[in-house]
């Protein structure tokens, strides 16, 4: 019954593994192709800014040692907001390690276990047939075959569980090749345009477009003290008072 127990509670954990890797792998592209966006979008915008500096220095409107010579507040939003995109897909790609991981050491714990049950019972065998007993020969063999069985049942139940370590490798490689069906109706938020997940600041601009942000995204590990305003609001804040 112990040999049971360990199975299906094993199977139980893991047998959400897959559907868990597969969304975190699916939010891992998303970002991906964001962060290719940005980072296309601010390439473009320096090599312009860049040229137009060249081209102001050449005609002596701008000179060396000017102030002018530095990149917009959009350029620098676009790189803020792209370091902000990769430290959002390295904090899901930890995730997804740590989740793999935890699900191997607790095999490794089950096997040790099983290890041990093992040896005892081997203990067990060996003094129960060195001892002496004045049972006839015949119920010594019934019971010797009946503790063989045991073992050889034990020996079977260590084999699938070593199986099930190896499927973890697999379910994981197998669950990034998927596409995870996503409910268009979900509303998406933050720079990243993803879903609702973890944990959000909201932006205390009434008329952000956005609204709502990760943490992750924003450069936040916890809630923000006095108001808090996202990148885009502060530039359009920034640019109003410049006028």
């Amino acid at each position: 019954m112990q040999e049971m127990s360990f199975t299906e509670e094993f199977q139980s954990n893991i047998e959400a593994l897959p559907n868990i890797l597969q969304r975190k792998y699916a939010l891992l592209r998303d970002l991906d192709k964001s962060l290719q966006e940005v980072q296309r979008q601010n390439e473009q915008r320096c090599e312009q800014e860049l040229a137009d500096m060249k081209r102001g220095i050449k005609s002596g409107n701008i000179t060396p040692n000017s102030s002018l010579l530095k990149f917009s507040d959009e350029a620098l939003d676009e790189q803020k907001h792209a370091i902000r995109i990769a430290d959002e897909k390295v904090s899901l790609a930890s995730q997804a390690y740590d989740l793999v991981d935890s699900h191997i050491q607790q095999l490794d714990r089950y096997l040790k276990k099983f290890d041990e049950d093992l040896r005892r019972e081997k203990d067990s065998m060996s003094s129960t047939v060195s001892s002496p007993s004045t049972v006839d020969n015949n119920v010594k063999a019934g019971r010797s075959g009946e503790t063989s069985n045991r073992g050889r049942k034990k020996t079977r139940l260590a084999t699938a569980a070593a199986s099930m370590a190896a499927s973890i490798t697999t379910a994981a490689n197998t669950s990034m090749e998927l596409d995870l069906p996503v409910d268009p109706n979900e509303p998406t938020y933050c720079f990243c345009n993803q879903v609702s997940y973890g944990e959000m600041v909201a932006c205390d601009n009434p008329d952000c477009k956005i609204e709502w942000f990760h943490y992750g995204c924003v450069g936040l590990k916890e809630q923000p003290k006095g108001k808090w305003y996202c990148s885009d609001c502060v530039g359009t804040k920034r640019r109003k008072k410049g006028k």
